[in-house]
């Protein structure tokens, strides 16, 4: 049984008619769905108003993404944090619940950053505001950043309000041969704090190479790759297009049936290679400057990998592959602060406690 909600009055009758319930979007993230009736938002479409000459949008939270991205390309701007899984149909509202942000995060920051305004449901089955839907108007307390990442903890989104970016002129991407994984965590920090600034700064572990993504006007594009080139002579190579972005963020760089998200530092990578080196089955792919490892792995290996993250003092979620059971791996600490907001929110519990 499940519920397909058509308003967010819906959703709130919804709410509280169940003793506990759950929101489903575009299925591209299923080992974040908890337990509970499903509410599912697909009805919950479209966007609702576009403020191009302000830079904002807002629309309903079972939006695709990639029908958000189709209006803003239309006025030549974008979203600069890479929303993820975006041609498996990644919808807005999960893309917030999830908190999982691409490569532009590295220069530009995460969907924290971006989202200024929602609206959602608690646990009470009532509607609540927080924020605002232009810039200068998003005043008081912040609660659209407890939403980031929430899992669908405090309450379902329903309306959902971000600001954009206009979109760069021209874009290229570099690729730094450098299977040593030590040396290329000093060509990463090296880049990182370099007039180049990079929008986007990857390192694929196993193969060991570095990608950089640089915006701008053509011209000083083609400076700043000959730059680069010059400063490690016959390992940079240019790629024609930005494909490998895309594979990025739909996660086509990793063979393996199941996708975690850990929190790093670059100085922990070499540490946490050297980790999963034992563990054949799995992939690592280094996003936003090694602030975040993804590991490409099969159930099979979830166990042994699970014990890695907890040995190295790592805690990682799984975003893909199959549901049931905690999407937690490694060592994680209970965070106080969530506790209470999850209180405030949902005292009966009527929304997943994971």
């Amino acid at each position: 049984m499940s519920e397909r909600p058509v308003s967010a009055e819906d959703v709130a009758a919804a709410v509280r008619g169940h003793s506990q319930v759950c929101a489903v979007g575009g299925g591209t993230k299923r080992p974040l769905v908890g337990a509970g009736v499903p509410i599912e938002l697909s009805a919950l479409s479209g966007i609702t108003e576009y403020e191009a000459s302000e830079y904002t949008f807002t629309a309903m939270a079972g939006t695709p993404v990639g029908e958000v991205e189709d209006a803003l390309r239309a006025k030549g701007q974008y979203l600069p944090f890479d929303p993820l899984f975006v041609e498996a149909g990644a919808t807005l509202g999960g893309t917030v619940a999830s908190g999982l942000s691409g490569p532009g995060r590295f220069r530009y920051g995460g969907i924290r950053d971006f989202l200024i305004g929602v609206q959602f449901v608690d646990g009470r089955g009532q509607l609540v505001r927080s924020g605002g839907k232009v810039v200068k108007n998003a005043a008081g307390f912040d609660l659209p950043k407890f939403m980031v990442g929430s899992l669908g903890r405090f309450g379902i989104m329903t309306e959902l309000s971000f600001k954009v970016f206009p979109a760069p002129v021209g874009s290229v991407t570099l690729k730094v041969a450098c299977p040593d994984s030590a040396e290329a965590m000093e060509r990463l920090a090296e880049i990182s704090s370099s007039r180049w600034e990079a929008d986007a700064l990857d390192y694929q572990g196993g193969e060991g190479a570095l990608f950089l993504r640089l915006g701008g006007p053509r011209k000083a594009l083609d400076l700043l790759s000959q730059e680069i080139g010059n400063r490690w002579p016959g390992e940079v190579t240019r790629l024609e297009n930005g494909a490998i972005w895309t594979d990025v963020k739909e996660a086509r760089w990793g063979a393996g049936t199941h996708l975690a998200k850990v929190p790093v530092t670059p100085s922990r990578i070499v540490d946490l290679e050297e980790g999963l080196a034992s563990l054949e089955g799995v992939q690592s792919w280094y996003s936003s400057g090694g602030a975040v490892a993804w590991l490409s792995f099969d159930g099979s290996d979830r166990e042994a990998l699970d014990r890695r993250l907890t040995d190295c003092g790592l805690a990682g979620l799984t975003v893909r592959g199959e549901g049931g059971g905690s999407p937690w791996l490694g060592q994680s600490e209970p965070r106080k602060i969530l506790g209470a907001v999850k209180i405030a929110l949902d005292p009966e519990g009527k929304f997943p406690a994971t």
